[in-house]
């Protein structure tokens, strides 16, 4: 009786063995998504300012890579991405613009949707503060007589 349970104890093993070693080569397959960052600082950036930003990507998978969608997580952040399909060893760019006719703190981030093995869903963070709006630089007419 004891051996017999011990060949089914073995046995078990040994198919769960194989199963994730198995596994793990088959996870080893497919497009991988490598950012070069995952965080665009913008620092101090002044108001109305260009608040474009980029994040470059490489697909160091063995198969082709292709982003979904990617979304901003405001109205705010408006994300544009590679459409084709990247094969692998080769890059893409995802283009981040903020608007920043908004004064303050940024912190806002992006979700990236991918067909990648290693991280199918990536979130980039952009963050930094947008100046004050600048004075108007109109006159102000303070006399009260009517404005030419």
């Amino acid at each position: 009786m004891k051996k017999v349970l011990f060949s089914m104890v073995m046995t078990f093993m040994a198919a769960f063995a194989v199963n994730t070693v198995v596994a793990q080569e088959v996870g080893a397959d497919g497009p991988k998504i490598e950012f070069k960052k995952d965080t665009h600082d913008y620092g101090d950036i002044k108001y109305a300012a260009d608040g474009t930003c980029t994040f470059e990507f490489k697909n160091t998978g063995n198969a082709p890579l292709i982003i979904s969608n990617a979304k901003g997580s405001c109205g705010c952040t408006v994300p544009e991405w590679t459409k084709e399909p990247i094969n692998p060893g080769k890059t893409g760019v995802i283009t981040v613009k903020y608007d920043t006719k908004r004064p303050g703190a940024i912190n806002k981030s992006v979700t990236i949707t991918s067909n990648a093995v290693n991280e199918p869903n990536k979130v980039l963070r952009i963050k930094g503060n947008v100046g004050a709006k600048p004075e108007s630089a109109t006159p102000v007419n303070t006399s009260g007589a009517p404005a030419n």
